[in-house]
């Protein structure tokens, strides 16, 4: 029988806690159980078993070890560091409301610093090659036509596009418009532009049908070739296979598509309030990043094309 000690209880409570209290999406709940099994490990090679002995030197020595990999796992990111110690933070917070401990020892422990990279959007050509390499008439293709024009015409995260129902789009109505289920089960409502109303609606009625006679009923939009709800993982695929079909050297991800979204309507004019909005975004402060890679982007432009930028 394997031994739990306290610390690996407190963690399945506070599981149990993110799941059903604050109802966090599985991707949520999934990723604090690895960051936190991994923080357990840790403290269980420095001996530590009792959640009174974590200082804010331990924390910061098991980031440490989660940078550089010391630890026998993979180094992260500081990026990747940064939400290792929001995790932590938020476990130990836990902590203290449930009467474990005092206080909180990770709070005072400085976030890693991370270098402010600004995303990497698409061009516009670059955006219509890979639609255009997604147009056969094949039910696949349907599909993943569908799911590429919704991800560009919307800025959804790929997470928001997957867990879509059938009655969260609708297609039909005057102004059509998708519900999506954004972070901390904060509903907003999105526009559907033409080409991706048309193409969610050759979809739902040429393709849908068929692979949903392949399942057991699920009310997803979007479904794989055995008729089940289509998974992140293969969503990325999709995605990486229509890329190279269009012959994009750019590496390009689901949240490619959301930068190019939000970049693409600055660039076309649109408030950054909007695009906020649109794009779920709880500060403004966040949508504002892209509001640089739009300024960067025309230095870039003055700088090879004005005859007196450069010397």
């Amino acid at each position: 029988m394997v031994h739990v000690n306290a610390i690996e209880q407190a963690c399945r409570r506070f599981g149990d806690h993110v799941a059903l209290e604050r109802q966090a999406s599985a991707h949520t709940c999934a990723a604090y159980r690895r960051d936190l099994d991994r923080f357990c490990d840790y403290l269980k090679v420095e001996q530590i078993t009792d959640l009174r002995d974590i200082t804010p030197q331990i924390v910061e020595s098991y980031l440490a070890a989660c940078r550089t990999g010391a630890d026998g796992r993979h180094s992260l990111a500081a990026s990747s560091s940064a939400r290792m110690l929001s995790s932590v933070r938020s476990f130990l917070a836990f902590s203290v409301d449930e009467g474990l401990i005092a206080d909180n020892p990770a709070a005072r422990v400085h976030r890693p610093k991370q270098d402010r990279r600004l995303p990497k959007a698409l061009s516009l050509d670059d955006v219509n090659r890979l639609l255009a390499a997604s147009s056969g008439e094949g039910a696949i293709d349907i599909r993943n036509r569908a799911l590429l024009e919704l991800l560009y015409g919307t800025g959804a995260r790929i997470s928001e596009a997957v867990a879509l129902a059938v009655d969260d789009v609708d297609v039909h109505a005057t102004q059509p418009i998708v519900r999506l289920m954004g972070k901390g089960r904060k509903e907003r409502i999105v526009p559907l532009g033409t080409y991706a109303c048309q193409a969610l609606e050759h979809y739902l009625v040429r393709v849908r049908p068929d692979l949903a006679a392949r399942g057991e009923g699920t009310p997803a939009l979007f479904l794989n070739t055995r008729g089940r709800a289509l998974s992140r993982q293969s969503a990325w695929g999709i995605l990486r296979k229509v890329a190279d079909a269009a012959g994009i050297s750019q590496a390009v991800s689901p949240h490619t598509l959301r930068h190019s979204f939000a970049t693409h309507m600055l660039e076309g004019g649109a408030d950054v309030r909007v695009v906020q909005e649109l794009l779920g975004h709880a500060s403004v402060v966040t949508t504002q990043i892209y509001t640089q890679v739009t300024i960067q982007m025309l230095r870039e432009v003055y700088a090879t094309t004005h005859p007196r930028a450069r010397g």
